[in-house]
């Protein structure tokens, strides 16, 4: 585990960037995980996203699969890969602050 500095706040992560603490996260970091991540700027269609996985989260204690997102977050699996390419569940996971979903490589 290490510590990485988000929105001027030390957070701990594991070895792939996931937070330990989802409690830690703020909106605020989230657009400095993102550009980090590859992802220039946050739209509306991305915080649904990232909104969607946090709650999900918070209500069951786990990560949301690409299969779940694409089903009931309300932004088909196609559009999921647009706007997270390269994992659309794992790097929106990254960017919610919360851990990586299983069955993620």
């Amino acid at each position: 585990m290490s510590t990485l500095t988000y929105a001027g706040t030390p957070v701990d992560v594991d070895a792939e960037g996931f937070l330990q603490k989802p409690e830690q996260w703020t909106e605020e970091m989230a657009d400095e995980i993102a550009a980090a991540s590859g992802i220039q700027e946050l739209t509306d269609r991305h915080w649904q996203v990232i909104k969607f996985m946090r709650n999900s989260y918070l209500e069951t204690g786990t990560a949301p699969s690409i299969r779940t997102l694409g089903k009931v977050s309300g932004v088909p699996i196609k559009e999921l890969y647009q706007l997270f390419p390269k994992g659309p569940a794992k790097l929106a996971a990254r960017i919610a602050g919360i851990p990586k979903p299983r069955g993620c490589i």
